[in-house]
């Protein structure tokens, strides 16, 4: 099981926490993630390692972006 965290910019209510957490559970492999606008950041469990790139694709397809 791996876990990583990344920081997303521009959530800022529940319904963005929704719209992020359901782009990434749609990533082959992930199991969990736990998503805050408060703190701009989200933590993703899965399977295995998940790329950067397919992290950061999903933020892009919710409409956020990540922060470096």
């Amino acid at each position: 099981m791996a876990e990583k965290t990344v920081n997303v910019k521009g959530m800022t209510c529940g319904h963005c926490e929704g719209r992020v957490s359901a782009e990434i559970l749609a990533i082959p492999g992930v199991t969990g993630v736990t998503v805050s606008a408060e703190k701009a950041r989200a933590v993703i469990t899965s399977d295995s390692e998940i790329s950067g790139d397919a992290i950061e694709s999903a933020v892009q397809a919710a409409g956020y972006s990540l922060v470096p």
